[in-house]
């Protein structure tokens, strides 16, 4: 009998253990969001892609499994709007956020994205990593 019970105890820690392997802490997450307007100028454009193909290449596995999510966000639309609100975000923005840390890299975006994107690459990987620890 206690072979058994030592049996369904270890089952029953192994499938706690899988779950939450499987579902990765949402404290953890780190969202990067790259906020504008509909009208958007050369620049405002090369934020947005140097940004998404950064976290797309730099992080492909936290990026299949949801750890780590890029969304570009119009401001001029409803839900951008409300999830502007949310950030407190009034005008274009790139930002990384996990839970209540925040790294701003709007300036660096708008520097960086035309003439140096590998420098706004390397910005990216800093403050993703620096949300992750």
């Amino acid at each position: 009998m206690n072979m058994k019970k030592s049996l369904l105890l270890f089952l029953a820690t192994l499938f706690v253990a899988g779950l939450f392997a499987a579902n990765p802490d949402p404290a953890k997450k780190i969202e990067v969001y790259y906020f504008h307007f509909t009208r958007r100028c050369m620049t405002c454009n090369n934020v947005e892609k140097v940004s998404k193909n950064s976290v797309e290449t730099l992080f492909p596995e936290k990026v299949k499994s949801g750890q780590i999510t890029f969304q570009s966000i119009n401001l001029d639309e409803k839900t951008g709007e409300a999830i502007g609100a949310k950030y407190k975000i009034e005008g274009q923005t790139l930002i990384v956020i996990s839970g209540e840390k925040r790294v701003d890299l709007t300036e660096k975006g708008f520097l960086y994205a035309n003439d140096s994107p590998d420098k706004l690459k390397a910005e990216i990987k800093k403050a993703v990593e620096s949300l992750s620890k």
